[in-house]
Formats: C-alpha cells, sequence, structure tokens
C-alpha cells in the first residue's frame, strides 16, 4: 500500500458536504478538517500496483464541491 496526503480545497461553503461524500466513499484512513490555504487534510493508501494519480482522480475528484487538491506522496515510516 501506498501512503497518500491529500489536502482538499472546497468551494466556499461545502466544505461539509465534501467530507461527508469522502466518507461514504470509505476510501480514506484519517480524514481532517484544517486551516490555512487548504480546507481538508486526507490520509489515504493506494493499493500496491495502482496508479496513484488515476485513483485519486477516479475515486476523489469528482466530488461536487473539490475545488483543488494536493497529493503528498510518502516513501517511508520513522
Amino acid at each position: 500500500m501506498t501512503c497518500v496526503f491529500i489536502q482538499i480545497r472546497c468551494k466556499p461553503g461545502t466544505t461539509y458536504e465534501v467530507a461527508d461524500a469522502i466518507a461514504l466513499r470509505e476510501i480514506h484512513s484519517e480524514l481532517y478538517s484544517t486551516s490555512g490555504d487548504y480546507d481538508l487534510l486526507m490520509k489515504l493508501y493506494i493499493p500496491e500496483g495502482d496508479d496513484v494519480g488515476k485513483f485519486i482522480n477516479e475515486n476523489l475528484l469528482d466530488i461536487t464541491g473539490i475545488e483543488r487538491s494536493l497529493t503528498t506522496l510518502t516513501f517511508k515510516a520513522f
């Protein structure tokens, strides 16, 4: 499994709806509301062998209300 962190910027007023839609898909490990440039921070495990960009595009970015995302790939846990 590949661990990635995704920061999500939502259209104004849609953060809770976006978070609910993500929760219903059950693809995340953890999901947090955050302050700053992005509204949500999601920890996600991508199945081994799956293309990270394609997985995110097909399973997350079609949710209404998502304006922008920033994905951080991880390499090693300490």
